[in-house]
């Protein structure tokens, strides 16, 4: 006995990771530290507080929950070489916690597809200055749906027979087909599916805009070249307006502004002989003033839609790994999954709570620009 006594000590003794403990407080940190100037900026920022800021702000704080309720136990599991010596009701926490909040942001991502599609394709029902009701509505149903997912484990579903206390795992086969279905394999495509067709529809916004500032651009410059011709005149319309001259990047709304030739001229002003008749069927006037207060997609809104895709893939490519081998781990009997890579991909999944600052900062120019001012005046303020 005293030797097994020996053996287990030494065993125990050299079965520490510490790589995974220095790695682990180093994504700790970084998680922390990126999430909360992501939240922090959008709450000081006037040029960031946009609704679909306030969904990456609630991404940013289940990132930040992860980081703090979830990555210490899991380091500390890796830190012993996935042993397990804490107590099976701390794993149903960490299990629950875990399970929560890698569907919060899923559904969060979810949640920012189906508001940038509604911003797309229903404009004219799309509040961009508040967080109306409706989009409420999508932040409280993120987190209260991933809650439902992860609550079978609060109520036992983790506690079977035959238990190995010494492994903190998801021991219910069928809760991880059910856990990963609903938390991945069912939002995923419906968010892919949401970002095409918003896509799609920004594309024809984009070429029907381009097309009328064709046309209006063309049918001025026919209006320049006809009143040319012309006897001088004091009604003649002004030169084509600069807006005009050069390509517009914004709405096209703002080509009404130049004067309206209805009533252009008035033949009884002139005593020389009579004043040749032009017609302009090429340019429509819209006599419904309503008809003018169009929703506007603008530029920083279309730099916005830029980066979730790029949220959207880095989420993919880190989280697909781990539900893929999760699931066939719990499904397929005869399939062997190593513990070594099921504990990559689950670094690698946790790795993406450290990625969506980064992508922020570098593909987000408000971002980018906050970043630029706050952390200088960090450094300053903690080297005095």
């Amino acid at each position: 006995m005293a030797a097994n006594l020996t053996e287990a000590a030494e065993a125990g003794s050299t079965g520490h990771n510490l790589p995974a403990l220095v790695f682990g407080v180093l994504l700790i940190v970084v998680i922390i530290c990126g999430n909360l100037l992501v939240c922090l900026s959008v709450f000081t920022e006037k040029a960031l507080k946009t609704t679909t800021n306030y969904f990456i702000v609630s991404l940013a704080v289940a990132d930040l929950m992860l980081a703090v309720l979830v990555l210490p136990l899991f380091v500390y599991s890796e830190y012993q070489d996935g042993i397990w010596t804490l107590s099976t009701t701390i794993c149903d926490g960490l299990m629950t916690m875990d399970v929560m909040l890698c569907t919060a942001s899923i559904f969060n991502l979810c949640a920012i597809s189906i508001d940038r599609f509604i911003a797309v394709l229903i404009p004219l029902n799309y509040n961009r200055k508040h967080v109306d009701l409706r989009q409420t509505i999508l932040l409280s149903a993120t987190w209260i749906l991933a809650l439902a997912v992860a609550s079978p484990i609060i109520f036992g579903i983790n506690n079977i027979s035959g238990r190995d206390p010494s492994e903190c795992k998801l021991e219910n086969d069928d809760y991880v087909l059910y856990s990963s279905v609903c938390s991945f394999f069912i939002p995923c495509p419906i968010m892919l599916l949401l970002y095409c067709g918003m896509f799609r529809g920004l594309r024809h916004w984009e070429e029907a805009r381009k097309a009328k500032l064709r046309n209006s651009i063309q049918a001025c410059r026919k209006l320049q070249e006809a009143a040319a011709s012309l006897p001088p005149l004091a009604s003649l319309p002004p030169p084509l307006p600069p807006i005009i001259e050069r390509e517009v990047t914004d709405t096209p709304d703002e080509l009404s502004t130049f004067p309206s030739p209805d009533e252009p001229f008035n033949s009884s002003e002139h005593k020389g002989g009579p004043v040749p008749t032009v017609t302009f069927a090429e340019i429509k006037f819209n006599p419904d003033p309503r008809r003018r207060k169009r929703a506007k997609i603008n530029s920083r809104e279309r730099k916005a839609m830029k980066v979730l895709p790029v949220v959207v893939g880095a989420f993919l490519f880190c989280w697909t790994p781990f539900f893929v081998l999760h699931t066939m781990r719990a499904r397929c009997r005869g399939c062997h999954v190593p513990p070594a890579l099921m504990s990559v991909v689950t670094w690698l999944g946790y790795v993406n709570s450290a990625l969506n600052p980064v992508i922020y900062t570098v593909f987000n120019t408000e971002f980018r620009n906050f970043f630029k001012k706050f952390l200088p005046r960090c450094w300053s303020y903690s080297a005095r």
